[in-house]
């Protein structure tokens, strides 16, 4: 028997970075782990801080009876009463426990917002570039992914998310700071969506939501990032410990909501639903005990910004423009124009798919931007040792004569 038509095509097109990531495997088989620059897979490298394997033993030492067993589907109550108390400083806000769902990591929370609020023909709308899973997730619940390009600057175009609004959207879909960009978006932008949403809904009777996507919110170098839920009164944040804990395996993170969010009962109550009949059923129990004493706990940004800062002058040096990221662990580059020849003038059309492949001939792996949703840019995760990035100095360079 076939399977499904969605799977089917959505396999056509699977997530480039994962494919990048396995071929990525084979090299450092054949070349060895050392000679291969992989930047494709953005994989915190980072040990967790030291208290989380002591909290870890602890727990496990103990194990007491039944703390294996199921809970309520929204997590255990006193692990959202203590991350409500997070939540409410970095978002300045007043929220308890009735407001955090937990989830199983912010892919797991984004499903399930989108499972709560979505009809079937709704739209999201989102600002390219963005994580390309956010495509899946909108099928996965027979939605729409409604795609618009951000201004020069990475920012969000606020004209062209009003000109895409319409009676179908469910809601905005941010994720700051970005990726692939590591753009940080400021108050004036979250205002500028605020107000928009808000006249949307008094036109058309339904405001959509603003989803808020922020597992790198703790990863950040020049600014704090700005609050969304004391932002707009319809705003759903959804984030984990991924990055800011470097727990990606774990499967871990909480869904918060708005405390001035219509219907509220009616939302949480349909959060906890989907996260049970989605086959989530709750968040790991014993993760959510542990990260529920970590809440002051994150691993250390400055490791981030050293390698940040090593990589940009790799690719000073090879000649590659970038985006300075404000936050997260990706550089964002322009895909270069090709020479036909030495002495001929440079071609307009610029290729990332070309010029990716281009670069796995010197073993330099990233992914291009077009899987982003943003051709003519290439991403590289610096989440990698620090010696990766500076040997791979030479491999750019001579990457960049040959092309």
């Amino acid at each position: 028997m076939p399977i499904a038509e969605q799977v089917k095509n959505a396999l056509s097109s699977s997530s480039m970075i994962r494919r990048m990531f396995e071929e990525g495997i084979q090299l450092k088989k054949i070349h060895g782990a050392d000679n291969v620059f992989d930047f494709s897979l953005g994989n915190p490298d980072i040990d967790p801080p030291k208290t989380f394997h002591d909290v870890f033993v602890k727990l496990a030492q103990e194990d007491e009876r039944g703390s294996h067993g199921y809970m309520p589907n929204a997590g255990y109550q006193y692990v959202r009463e203590i991350l409500a108390k997070k939540v409410s400083r970095e978002q300045n806000v007043n929220i308890d426990g009735s407001h955090i769902v937990m989830a199983a990591g912010a892919a797991g929370g984004l499903n399930t917002v989108f499972r709560t609020i979505c009809n079937p023909g709704d739209e999201i709308i989102v600002t390219r570039p963005f994580f390309m899973e956010y495509r899946a997730y909108a099928a996965n619940m027979n939605a729409k992914l409604v795609e618009v390009d951000a201004l020069e600057n990475f920012n969000p175009d606020i004209n062209a998310i009003a000109n895409a609004l319409s009676e179908k959207t469910a809601a905005v879909l941010i994720n700051s700071p970005n990726n692939p960009t590591g753009k940080i978006y400021p108050s004036s932008v979250l205002d500028a969506l605020s107000s928009l949403l808000t006249e949307h809904g008094k036109k058309t009777g339904r405001f959509p939501y603003l989803v808020s996507d922020e597992p790198y919110r703790d990863i950040a170098y020049t600014c704090d990032v700005p609050p969304v839920l004391s932002c707009y009164s319809e705003s759903i944040v959804v984030s984990s410990y991924s990055k800011s804990l470097s727990l990606p395996g774990e499967r871990i993170g909480y869904i918060a909501v708005s405390p001035l969010i219509s219907d509220r009962d009616d939302l949480v109550n349909g959060l906890i639903y989907c996260t049970r009949v989605l086959g989530f059923v709750n968040a790991p129990a014993l993760m959510q005990r542990i990260v529920a004493s970590l809440t002051e706990e994150r691993v250390d940004v400055s490791i981030y910004a050293r390698r940040r800062e090593a990589f940009i002058k790799i690719l000073n040096e090879a000649g590659i423009e970038y985006i300075n990221p404000e936050g997260a662990f990706y550089l964002f580059c322009k895909a270069p124009a090709k020479r036909k020849g030495r002495n001929e003038k440079r071609v307009n059309e610029i290729d990332d798919k070309a010029f990716t492949e281009h670069l796995k001939k010197f073993l330099i792996l990233g992914v291009p931007g077009s899987s982003f949703g943003k051709p003519g840019w290439l991403r590289f995760a610096y989440c990698v040792d620090e010696k990766i990035i500076s040997a791979s100095g030479n491999a750019f360079k001579t990457a960049m004569e040959n092309w």
